[in-house]
This record gives C-alpha cells, structure tokens and sequence, in this order.
C-alpha cells in the first residue's frame, strides 16, 4: 500500500497559518526531515496549561495523535525533557509550539 501521509514541512506550514489566522502565535521550535519526519505539537494558551500531542500508530492502522505528555505543575521540565529524549532517539522529528484559544483543535488526525 503507498503511503498517502501528507509531507511534514506542509503539514506544518498549513498548522502555523491555521494558528495565525486565528490570531494565534505558532513556531517550529525543532526542523525535522522534510517530507517524513514526525512531528509533535506543542499545545497551550498563553504560555499555560501545555499538552504534547504525538502521532501514535494504532492496531487498525491510523496514526491519531495522542497526548503524550500534559505540563505538570510540579514538575515544569517534563515536557522539555520528554521532547528532548524524542529528538535523541529520532532527530529527524519536528516540534512545533501553538500558543492559541482551545489550541487542541488545531491538532487534527489523519483522515480515514
């Protein structure tokens, strides 16, 4: 089966316009592999409440992506650190910040 995912750099590009249309701030704080590289979605408003999204295969085949990590207010490094170790074990990744009211719906699945 081909694989039909959209290239990461145009996932990424329409992510920050649709953010900024908003009058949402968005920007790639790590450039991975243009067309195939995973990218993870910082989620917050102003500054707060962050949640990590990642793509996650499932069993049936999708790739939704799934909150991976959520800020912890006891622990404000986590998110850094989880995304750092991510970026060691696959530095072709990309991580974009999306600073916006109700930021998760910017965080779409793939279409079935």
């Amino acid at each position: 089966m081909e694989d039909a995912r959209l290239p990461a750099h145009l996932e990424v590009a329409g992510l920050i316009r649709s953010v900024q249309a908003e009058g949402g701030f968005a920007t790639v704080l790590k450039r991975g592999e243009r067309d195939a590289g995973t990218v993870l979605i910082l989620t917050m408003y102003r500054g707060r409440n962050a949640v990590l999204f990642e793509r996650m295969p499932q069993l049936d085949g999708t790739r939704p992506y799934i909150a991976a990590k959520r800020e912890n207010p006891e622990k404000p490094s986590e998110i850094g650190e989880y995304i750092e170790k991510r970026h060691r074990q696959d530095p072709d990744i990309w991580v974009i910040e999306v600073d916006v009211a109700d930021a998760e719906r910017f965080v779409v699945s793939e279409p079935r």
